[in-house]
C-alpha cells in the first residue's frame, strides 16, 4: 500500500502502475487523492533507484536495482510475484475502466479480485439510487451454490448492512457473523470472508464480496487492500456504464420517437442541400408522390410546391427559408399525384450565428381532411335524427292548440303519447351523445357490484318490451352461472342496444336469441339474430364512431353510436365485446364478457374504470413496456396511454431493433403488432431468444378467429384487436403483468402454486422442491401453453441459454415430475416438445 514520503523512493514501474490508476480514478476514490497531481509529481533522479525487499528467513535485506520489477528475475522469485502481482493489478483496473458493460464491468472485477487474492469465489451485488437491488454476479460457484446464494432471503439485509459500513470487513468465519446478526443461515457454506462496500462520490453502489481463501487461510492486509481497490474501481466503472446507459436510452427514444412520428421529418445540410436524415412518416410521404421506387433526390428534381398565396416554388425553397411556420402546400409532381401538406421549417445554428442544417417537417393533411369529411356528415346525420322527433313533437302540439274543438278525447291522449314517447326518443339521443362523449375523453364511469346475470337478461328484456319492441326473444344460460361484477343500470344498457340492433335487422318473425356461458374468469353473454348479417370486411368498423357515417350501416338507434357505447360501457368493466357473421344473410352475433365476481383481475368495485391513474413514484416503479408496432398513430396512442398509467413505454417500428431494446432497455411486457414490414409477429416472437422469456401481447387490426387462435396457440399472453381503447388496453397490460409476477395463483387439476408464498401442493399435499425445480416448475407456470425451449429454460433458471447443454434441464423435470407424480408416459401437467422444450399445460386443458 502507498505510505507516506518518508517510504524513499520507489521504482518507476510501480509508480507508472499507480499513475495509472491514480488517473483512472480509484486511487482518488480509496485515498482521496488528487488526480490532478499524477501530471505535477515526477519520480526522483536517482542513479540507481533501490527498494527495500520483504527480510527473508535469516533477517537478510537484499538491495537490488530498478530492473528488477521490469525485468523477471529467477534468483528472486517474492520480486517476481511481486512484479507479476503489480502488472496484473494494473491490467485489470485500465480493463475494468474501460469497460461500458454492466456485467461485463462486475465480472471483470470480481474475478480479477478472486485471482489476486486466491479465493475461491466472489460475488457481487448492485444498488440503484434508491437502493433498489439491480444486478447479482457470482464467480467460482457451482451453479447450484449461485443459486442458493440468490434465492437466500436474508442477502439483501445482509447487503444492506455491510453497505452501511466506513470501509472493508474481513471475517474469521461468516458464519458465525451472519448467526450474530439475527439472520438466518442460507449464503454459501464458508469461513474465511472479506466484503467491502462500493461507493461512487459518497452514494452507494453495491458491494464486493471474496471467501474461502486458498488453503483455509486468513485473508491478509494485501488482500483487503486488492479488494479496496477494486470495489472502487468497479463503483466508478458502474457508474459510468449507467450513465453511458441512460445516455443510449435516451438517444434511442428521442431516435424513435422522431421515426415514429406521424409527422414527415427530413433534415438538410445547409451547404449543399443534402439530406442527413429521413424519418418513416417522409419516406412514405415520398413514395405516395413517386412510387415505391421513388427516393428524395428525384423527388427535389420533380416537385412543385403550391403555396396558399397561389405562389410555386420548388422542394429547396421550401429547405432554404430560414423559418417557416404551418404553411399550408400543396405538393405536386409532374404526372398529376399531389398531396396538401403542412410544413415547417427551422434552422439550426451553430455557436459561430451561421446555418449548419434546417429541419423540415411536413405533416400529410389527408387524414384531417377525411376526419373533417366524417365530422360534417356526422353532424348532418345528427340534425336529421333530431329534426325527425322534434317535428313529430311540433305537429302534435300545434293540433292540440289550434284544433282543440274538433279532435275528441281518445285522439288527445294519443297526440300527448306522441309527444311523450318523441321527447323520450331525444332524451335518448341526446344521452347517447354524451356517453360517446365521455367514452372519448375517458371519463365514463361504472360502479360494478356483483350481480346475477340472469336478472340483468331480464330487466333488459322488459325494458326492451316495454319501449315498444315486438321481437319474440329466447333466453338459454348455462346453469350454476356465478355472479359477475356489473353497473347494473349500464349493463342494461348494453344488452338494450344489442337488442334494438337485433330487431333493426332481422326479420320480423324471427327471433333474437340470448344466451350466456362461464369462460375461465369471464361470462360471456351474446346477442344472435336471423338477419341480413355482415360482410366481413365490415366487421373491424362496427365499433367505430363514425363507421356509421362511413357507410358501415349497422348500427343502434340514431346517430349509429349504440355499438360504440356497448364496446366502451363493456371495456369499463374490463371486458371486451366482438362481432361475429358468417356473411350477407346469415344473421349475427354479439358478445361481451364480464369478470367474475370475485376472481382475481375483476373490475374495481366503485369510480372510474378507463384509466389507471396511478403515478410513479416511491410505491410504484415505473414498469418498462416495450411497444413495436409500424403504424405511427397506433404507437403514439399507445405510449400516451401507457404513459398516462405511469408505466415507461419504449416504441419502435423496426423489428429488428427489438433484441438490442430488450437488453438495453429490460421491459416486463411487449406490444408487438402482427403484421411488420417483412416481418410476422407470430415468427418474431417464436424466433427472438430476447422475446421468449416475455410475455407478448400482439395489437393487430386482423380480428378473425384464425389469427387470434394461432397467436395464442404459440404462446401470446394475449391479443387486441384495433380500434381499442385505453381502458381495455390498459386493463390486458395489466392482467399480463399480474400473471408475468405470478401474484395469481396456479392452478391445474390437482397441482396448486402459490406464487406469493413459494408453495406448491399436489391434491392439498404440501410438496417440497429445491430452489432450482421450483424456479423451473415457476417459469412453466407463468408461461402455461407456451412451449418453453431448453435454450430459454436455462437462460431463465440457470442463467445461461447460450451453452446448448439440455442435461440439466432434462434432470431436473425428471425430479420434478417425479415429485410431483407425474406420469412421463401420459403427463397431466408437464408436456414434453421432442428436441424444443417442454410446455406446461394450461388450466382449460385438464
Amino acid at each position: 500500500m502507498l505510505r507516506a514520503p518518508n517510504v524513499g523512493p520507489v521504482p518507476d514501474f510501480v509508480y507508472h502502475v499507480c499513475i495509472a490508476f491514480l488517473k483512472s480514478g480509484v486511487l482518488s476514490e480509496v485515498f482521496r487523492l488528487d488526480p490532478a497531481h499524477a501530471v505535477r509529481y515526477r519520480p526522483p533522479e536517482r542513479a540507481t533507484p533501490r527498494f527495500t525487499a520483504p527480510r527473508g528467513a535469516a533477517g537478510r535485506q537484499q538491495a537490488f536495482g530498478e530492473d528488477a520489477l521490469t525485468k523477471p528475475d529467477r534468483t528472486n522469485p517474492e520480486v517476481e510475484a511481486l512484479r507479476a502481482r503489480v502488472s496484473a493489478l494494473g491490467e485489470a483496473a485500465l480493463r475494468i475502466s474501460a469497460g461500458l458493460d454492466i456485467d461485463t464491468v462486475l465480472r471483470d472485477a470480481v474475478e480479477s479480485a478472486r485471482t489476486l487474492t486466491g479465493a475461491r469465489f466472489g460475488m457481487v451485488a448492485t444498488v440503484d439510487e434508491a437502493g433498489r437491488p439491480q444486478e447479482f454476479l457470482t464467480s467460482g460457484l457451482s451453479p447450484e451454490e449461485a443459486q442458493q446464494a440468490a434465492a437466500w432471503p436474508d442477502a439483501p439485509r445482509l447487503f444492506e448492512i455491510l453497505r452501511g459500513l466506513d470501509g472493508p470487513l474481513r471475517l474469521a468465519d461468516l458464519g458465525d457473523h451472519v448467526r450474530s446478526l439475527g439472520l438466518a443461515p442460507g449464503l454459501v457454506p464458508c469461513r474465511t470472508f472479506q466484503a467491502a462496500p462500493m461507493r461512487h462520490r459518497g452514494l452507494d453502489v453495491g458491494n464486493l464480496f471474496l471467501g474461502e481463501k486458498a488453503g483455509g487461510e486468513p485473508f491478509t492486509d494485501e488482500d483487503e487492500e486488492v479488494l479496496t481497490l477494486f470495489a472502487a474501481q468497479a463503483a466508478i466503472a458502474v457508474a459510468n456504464a449507467r450513465a453511458h446507459r441512460e445516455e443510449r436510452r435516451a438517444r434511442a427514444r428521442l431516435e424513435a420517437l422522431v421515426d415514429t412520428s406521424p409527422v414527415g421529418v427530413v433534415e438538410f445540410e445547409a451547404a449543399s442541400g443534402d439530406p442527413l436524415s429521413v424519418n418513416r412518416e417522409a419516406r412514405r410521404i415520398v413514395k405516395s408522390l413517386l412510387g415505391p421506387d421513388g427516393s428524395l433526390d428525384e423527388l427535389r428534381e420533380a416537385l412543385t410546391a403550391r403555396l396558399a398565396d397561389g405562389r410555386e416554388v420548388g422542394l429547396d425553397d421550401l429547405k432554404d427559408a430560414e423559418t417557416l411556420r404551418a404553411a399550408e402546400v400543396e405538393l405536386s409532381v409532374p404526372d398529376g399525384r399531389s398531396m396538401r401538406v403542412l410544413v415547417n421549417a427551422t434552422p439550426i445554428r451553430p455557436s459561430d450565428g451561421g446555418i449548419e442544417s434546417v429541419v423540415v417537417t411536413i405533416q400529410d393533411l389527408a387524414a384531417l381532411e377525411e376526419l373533417e369529411r366524417l365530422r360534417m356528415d356526422f353532424l348532418a346525420m345528427v340534425s336529421h335524427e333530431l329534426r325527425e322527433p322534434l317535428a313529430a313533437i311540433r305537429g302534435s302540439a300545434v293540433t292540440l292548440l289550434e284544433e282543440a274543438d274538433e279532435i275528441d278525447a281518445a285522439e288527445t291522449r294519443a297526440f300527448h303519447r306522441v309527444i311523450v314517447e318523441q321527447a323520450g326518443h331525444m332524451r335518448r339521443l341526446v344521452g347517447d351523445l354524451l356517453d360517446a362523449g365521455r367514452i372519448e375523453a375517458g371519463a365514463l364511469s361504472v360502479s360494478p357490484e356483483p350481480l346475477d346475470v340472469l336478472g340483468l337478461v331480464e330487466r333488459a328484456r322488459t325494458t326492451f318490451l316495454g319501449a315498444g319492441g315486438r321481437k319474440a326473444m329466447t333466453v338459454d344460460l348455462a346453469p350454476d352461472l356465478p355472479p359477475v361484477m356489473a353497473d347494473g343500470r349500464r349493463i342494461v344498457q348494453v344488452l338494450g342496444n344489442l337488442f334494438a340492433n337485433a330487431a333493426r335487422h332481422a326479420p320480423e318473425t324471427s327471433p333474437i336469441h340470448v344466451a350466456a356461458v362461464r369462460q375461465g374468469i369471464e361470462v360471456a353473454v351474446s346477442v344472435t339474430d336471423e338477419g341480413g348479417g355482415i360482410p366481413p370486411e365490415r366487421l373491424p368498423h362496427l365499433f367505430r364512431r363514425h363507421s356509421h357515417a362511413a357507410g358501415h350501416g349497422r348500427g343502434a338507434a340514431g346517430f349509429g353510436l349504440g355499438l360504440v357505447i356497448c364496446k366502451g360501457l363493456v371495456e369499463a368493466h374490463g371486458g371486451r365485446i366482438r362481432a361475429e357473421s358468417a356473411g350477407p344473410g346469415l344473421g349475427a352475433r354479439f358478445t361481451f364478457t364480464l369478470p367474475v365476481a370475485g376472481e382475481p383481475g375483476a373490475a374495481p368495485a366503485t369510480g372510474t374504470a378507463t384509466r389507471d391513474t396511478r403515478p410513479p413514484g416511491k410505491d410504484r416503479e415505473a414498469v418498462p413496456v416495450l411497444v413495436v408496432d409500424d403504424d405511427p398513430e397506433t404507437l403514439r396512442h399507445v405510449r400516451d396511454a401507457l404513459e398516462g398509467a405511469g408505466y415507461a413505454p419504449v416504441v419502435t417500428g423496426d423489428p429488428e431493433a427489438v433484441p438490442a431494446l430488450i437488453r438495453t432497455n429490460r421491459p416486463q411486457l411487449v406490444l408487438l403488432d402482427l403484421a411488420l414490414p417483412g416481418a410476422d409477429g407470430v415468427v418474431l416472437m417464436e424466433t427472438v431468444p430476447e422475446l421468449a422469456d416475455l410475455p407478448v401481447i400482439f395489437i393487430s387490426a386482423y380480428g378473425r378467429d384464425e389469427a387470434v387462435a394461432r397467436a395464442l396457440d404459440r404462446g401470446a399472453a394475449d391479443y387486441v384487436v384495433k380500434p381499442f381503447s385505453t381502458t381495455e388496453l390498459l386493463a390486458r397490460v395489466r392482467a399480463a403483468l399480474r400473471r408475468q409476477a405470478g401474484a395469481e395463483p396456479f392452478v391445474l387439476g390437482d397441482l396448486a402454486i402459490d406464487h406469493d408464498l413459494r408453495r406448491v401442493s399436489v391434491a392439498g399435499r404440501d410438496v417440497r422442491l429445491t430452489p432450482k425445480e421450483y424456479g423451473l416448475l415457476r417459469v412453466l407456470s407463468l408461461n402455461a401453453g407456451r412451449v418453453m425451449t431448453y435454450a430459454s429454460l436455462l437462460r431463465q433458471v440457470w442463467g445461461n441459454g447460450a451453452d446448448g447443454d439440455t442435461a440439466p434441464v432434462r434432470d431436473f423435470v425428471k425430479k420434478l415430475r417425479r415429485k410431483l407424480g407425474d406420469d412421463p408416459a401420459d403427463p397431466a401437467w408437464i408436456v414434453n416438445e421432442r428436441g424444443v422444450g417442454y410446455r406446461m399445460r394450461r388450466p382449460e386443458e385438464t
